[in-house]
C-alpha cells in the first residue's frame, strides 16, 4: 500500500471481538488507520488497541464506545464522524434475534433491525457524502447466509440481513459513478463466541458444510480487507458468501 493510501481511515462497527476484531487487525495490517466501535467490551477493545498500536506504531487505531441501539448516541457520533473523513466503513456490529416466525416478538425484532440495519443506513447517510465528493470510498456490510437461505428460528435476524442486502445493492448503483463501492459479505457459521450455544450440535453442523468446518474470523476479515483495497475498485453491489460452500449446496442429501 502506498504512503498516501496508508493515511486512509476506516471505521469498523463492533470491532472489539470475534469477526470485528479480526477485521480491525486485517485492516491495520494492510496499512489503514482504523477506528472501531464497541458497546460493552471495553477491556477487549483497549487490549486490541494496545496490541495493534504496538505492532503498527506508524498508524492510528482507536476504540470508540457506541451503542448502535441508542439512536441519539448514534446521531451524535455521526455528526462528529462527518468531519473525520472516513475512506471506508465496515458495518460488522450485529444483534441476534432467534424465534420461530409465527412467534416473532416485535420489540426484540425492532431492536435487532436498529442495530443490524438502520444503524448502517444512518452511518452511510453521513459517510457517503464526503466519499462521493472525494470520488473514492468503500462500504462493506457484514450480512449473513441466513438472508440467502431459509433457516428455522431465524426469521427476524434474516429479515434484518435481507434488508441490509437490498439497501447496499441500491446504494451501490447510486454511488458507483462517484467512485464508491458498496458490497456485502455473507458469512456462514463462524467460529466465534456467538456459536458457543451450538457446541452440542457442532459436529453435525460441520458435516453439512462442504468445507467440513466452521469459518475462522480471519476468513471473513481477509475478504473485508481486500474489498477495501485498490484491487476491488470494480466490485460493487455484490453479495459474497464466506460459507465453505454451504449456500452452493442443495439442502437434501442422498443417504
Amino acid at each position: 500500500m502506498s504512503a498516501a493510501s496508508a493515511q486512509r481511515r476506516v471505521l469498523v462497527t463492533g470491532g472489539a471481538s470475534g469477526i470485528g476484531a479480526a477485521i480491525v487487525q486485517a485492516l491495520a495490517g494492510a496499512g489503514f488507520a482504523v477506528d472501531f466501535t464497541y458497546r460493552s467490551s471495553a477491556e477487549a477493545a483497549q487490549a486490541l488497541c494496545a496490541e495493534l498500536c504496538a505492532a503498527h506504531p506508524d498508524r492510528s487505531v482507536a476504540a470508540i464506545p457506541l451503542d448502535l441501539a441508542d439512536r441519539a448516541a448514534l446521531d451524535a457520533f455521526c455528526e462528529a464522524a462527518e468531519e473525520t473523513g472516513y475512506y471506508g466503513l465496515v458495518h460488522n456490529a450485529g444483534q441476534s434475534s432467534d424465534a420461530l416466525a409465527a412467534m416473532l416478538d416485535q420489540d426484540r425484532a425492532e431492536t435487532a433491525m436498529q442495530v443490524n440495519f438502520f444503524s448502517l443506513t444512518r452511518l452511510a447517510k453521513t459517510l457517503v457524502r464526503p466519499m462521493t465528493r472525494a470520488r473514492s470510498g468503500r462500504i462493506v456490510a457484514i450480512g449473513s447466509v441466513a438472508a440467502l437461505r431459509g433457516n428455522a428460528g431465524n426469521a427476524a435476524y434474516a429479515a434484518t440481513k435481507g434488508a441490509l442486502i437490498a439497501y447496499c445493492r441500491t446504494l451501490a448503483i447510486e454511488s458507483a459513478k462517484r467512485g464508491v463501492t458498496v458490497n456485502v459479505i455473507a458469512p456462514g457459521f463462524v467460529d466465534t463466541a456467538m456459536m458457543a450455544r451450538y457446541a452440542a450440535y457442532r459436529v453435525g453442523m460441520e458435516r453439512q458444510i462442504p468445507a467440513g468446518r466452521f469459518a475462522r474470523p480471519q476468513d471473513v476479515a481477509a475478504l473485508a480487507a481486500f474489498l477495501m483495497g485498490e484491487g476491488a475498485s470494480y466490485i460493487t453491489g455484490a453479495v459474497l458468501p464466506v460459507d465453505g460452500g454451504l449456500t452452493a449446496m442443495m439442502g437434501v442429501h442422498r443417504a
